[in-house]
């Protein structure tokens, strides 16, 4: 029982004993721990990156504004501006969630992709993304300013209190001339050291604290996070994508309904007829048979084209079998204008849905440069990163595509139900380039 009593008592003791160091050591850790350093690093960061847009963006802002009553001059300068602050957006997210590991989804991009230039424009100015990068441009540098005066005063402050009873131990043994005043009293001494301590241990959290304050800012300026308004209107817009893709698709069916009533039954009722007078003249007259039988041979061959044709306009079989590089160097091959082809998609193919649509932009660009655009040369451009496929068809014809016109708004209304994006630059003597940008979904 007395071994029992002993044993007993020893473990509190000695869990007691170990408690205070387990406690210090825990409140030390966040010293040298990775966020604390991460933390410290990403505000220091902020200094720098303010610095740069906030001067690039004022400098054109004020440019912009300063030759806007020029005929308008300065709108481009403006529109790059509001460019330039989306693409600081863009990049301040990276660095968030590289530093801090702090996600923020982008918010819905400014335009339509079926609306012209002048409309495009107009969504860029308006856009409510477009405002907020612009504040956050602004706002950066104060902000990282204020944040980092904050931190490195904190951490200066406690290492110089406990720094004190060392650089009072360097004059009195090292005869060093200091010219303020030290506390020489060991209880002020004591108190400085403590005070040190205190805010050192207390650096980390209030590191760590500045950096969730500045991603809440971030978040909320330039973050995804979408109000009242903008999710009405992003529903309202999906609500239009979809009944335009219905309609795209019915016009589709209709088509393919025409073409086969109009091509291929025509041929194959007027081969039913041919065989049929080839073989009521066979016995009387073999010769003329022949010629009959020669006639529904043409027939039939000219069919089964119409049909190839057809099916190709569909869902070409080369492309489920080879890919869309395949598919659409066999587009440029058929294409009465020279076509170069360059770019790669990589080794990993995008969904089946991307590649049709992708093909079939491309199928409908080359009929348009064929039958208006009076160009010699296309050049076709493939990429795929960053999740997405992106085409861009340019010919060196006379320009004035319409991006309103049947062709490309039905281009644009496929695109938009699979949330891809078409932009058109044609103006008047060319060149047209349509660019394309689709979601590789898998």
């Amino acid at each position: 029982m007395a071994q029992d009593g002993t044993s007993a008592g020893t473990a509190p003791r000695g869990s007691g004993a170990s408690s205070p160091v387990t406690s210090v050591l825990r409140a030390l850790r966040p010293l040298v721990s990775a966020p604390t350093w991460l933390s410290v690093i990403h505000l220091l960061a902020g200094v720098v990156t303010g610095v740069m847009a906030f001067a690039v963006v004022t400098a054109m802002t004020l440019f912009g504004l300063a030759t806007l009553w020029f005929f308008l001059a300065g709108l481009p300068v403006l529109a790059g501006m509001l460019q330039v602050c989306l693409r600081f957006a863009g990049a301040e997210r990276g660095r968030f969630g590289l530093l801090l590991d702090i996600r923020l989804p982008a918010p819905l991009p400014p335009g339509d992709p079926g609306a012209g230039w002048s409309r495009q424009v107009r969504l860029l100015f308006t856009a409510p993304a477009t405002r907020r990068s612009f504040i956050y441009a602004l706002v950066r540098l104060p902000l990282s300013l204020a944040q980092a005066f904050l931190v490195l005063a904190l951490w200066s402050f406690a290492l110089a209190m406990l720094g004190l009873p060392v650089l009072l131990w360097l004059t009195l043994h090292l005869k060093w001339e200091i010219t303020a005043p030290l506390p020489a009293s060991p209880l002020k001494l004591a108190v400085a050291s403590a005070i040190g301590l205190l805010l050192l241990v207390a650096a980390p959290r209030v590191t760590q604290r500045a950096a969730l304050l500045d991603a809440a800012v971030a978040r909320r300026l330039i973050g995804g996070g979408a109000s009242g308004a903008e999710l009405a209107a992003r529903i309202g817009e999906l609500e239009r994508s979809r009944a335009r893709v219905v309609d795209s698709a019915e016009a589709e069916r209709r088509r393919i309904e025409r073409d086969l009533h109009d091509g291929a039954q025509q041929r194959l009722v007027s081969l039913a007829m041919n065989l049929g007078r080839a073989k009521a003249r066979f016995a009387a007259d073999p010769d003329g048979a022949m010629e009959i039988i020669d006639e529904a041979h043409a027939e039939a061959k000219q069919a089964l084209t119409e049909l190839r044709s057809l099916v190709r306009g569909v869902h070409p079989p080369v492309l489920a079998d080879r890919g869309l590089d395949a598919a659409i160097s066999g587009l440029a091959a058929r294409c009465p204008v020279p076509v170069m082809v360059q770019g790669d998609l990589g080794r990993v193919r995008p969904a089946a849905s991307t590649e049709a649509i992708a093909y079939f932009v491309v199928a409908e660009a080359l009929t348009n440069v064929a039958k208006h655009a009076r160009a010699t040369q296309v050049v076709i451009t493939l990429d795929s990163a960053e999740s997405l496929l992106r085409v861009a068809i340019r010919d060196d014809g006379i320009g004035g595509a319409d991006p309103g016109g049947q062709g490309l708004s039905g281009l644009a209304d496929r695109l938009a139900g699979v949330d891809g994006r078409l932009s058109v630059f044609s103006p008047a003597g060319g060149p047209t380039v349509i660019e394309v940008e689709l979601p590789c979904g898998s």
